[in-house]
């Protein structure tokens, strides 16, 4: 199943993917009287995904009246949402990028975070601040936790876990190799994630770690790598973050990039991962 969130009259609603076009929640509860919640977070929250997602199963959207279906040229996505508790990124986490950069021998996850005031969505721009003069940006999966979880083992992760979506970590490299500590505040500013457009539920990912993962730039690739090829795949990121801290539903963790590149005004910058739309940012100075 894919859900999205879009904008609908100064709002931003959750609406079901599908092949015949896009149904927002909203009209799925009117037409079917149910009373799910019209937001992605809220759908995450209230565990309510796998009931949307059984409603799909059991054919609920051949029962929509076509008139509430909506092309994507009739949409504006937008974030999945503003307010997860927590976005976690983890750095050099494929096995080409760690080498190239010299990055400490270790299979733990070298890991930071990220304020939900930096999310941005869909051809939304990411903004080049005056502080920084060599800025990056990185294609990466990203995964949505659906349940408060702690300590919870490898093979236990697939329990937890609501789906997948793109992701593209922004960070003012130059601020970063002045000194190394500077990590969050590299990461930190407005404009610096974008989220979405679409979420995939696991049921969806068949394989995960056949996922290619590519970081393209105005129309070219940059860097591309599979899944298969991180040093800790997603599930064992998932694993061992819940056994530094207590993870909530609609925490967002990224998974590494198979490649950072420089941005300036004027860039389209994309993530495209097989299987999901791509995501999409212009990039403008602040």
């Amino acid at each position: 199943m894919k859900l999205a969130t879009i904008r609908k009259a100064g709002e931003e609603v959750a609406g079901l993917v599908t092949d015949k076009g896009i149904v927002l929640v909203e009209d799925i509860n009117e037409q079917e009287q149910q009373n799910w919640a019209t937001s992605i977070l809220g759908l995450i929250e209230s565990e309510e995904v796998g009931e949307v997602e059984d409603w799909v199963i059991n054919g609920g959207t051949n029962r929509i009246n076509r008139e509430f279906f909506l092309s994507e040229n009739e949409v504006e996505y937008a974030p999945l949402y503003r307010t997860p508790h927590q976005i976690w990124g983890i750095g050099m986490n494929y096995v080409a990028v760690r080498s190239e950069l010299g990055g400490v021998d270790t299979s733990d996850p070298v890991f930071f975070m990220k304020p939900d005031t930096s999310i941005i969505g869909q051809n939304d721009a990411i903004e080049i601040p005056s502080q920084s003069k060599k800025t990056t940006a990185e294609a990466e999966l990203a995964v949505i936790i659906g349940k408060k979880c702690k300590n919870v083992g490898v093979d236990e992760v697939q329990d937890v876990i609501s789906g997948y979506t793109t992701a593209i970590d922004v960070t003012a490299a130059d601020i970063h190799a002045e000194n190394p500590r500077f990590i969050q505040r590299a990461k930190s500013f407005d404009t610096f994630f974008a989220f979405g457009p679409v979420m995939l539920t696991k049921d969806e990912m068949k394989n995960v770690e056949s996922l290619q993962v590519t970081t393209v730039l105005n129309g070219a690739v940059e860097h591309e790598n599979k899944v298969e090829n991180m040093i800790c795949s997603p599930d064992y990121i998932v694993s061992f973050l819940s056994k530094v801290t207590t993870l909530l539903p609609g925490d967002v963790i990224m998974t590494g990039t198979p490649g950072a590149c420089v941005i300036r005004r004027g860039d389209v910058v994309e993530c495209q991962i097989s299987g999901f739309e791509s995501l999409r940012s212009t990039v403008v100075k602040a």
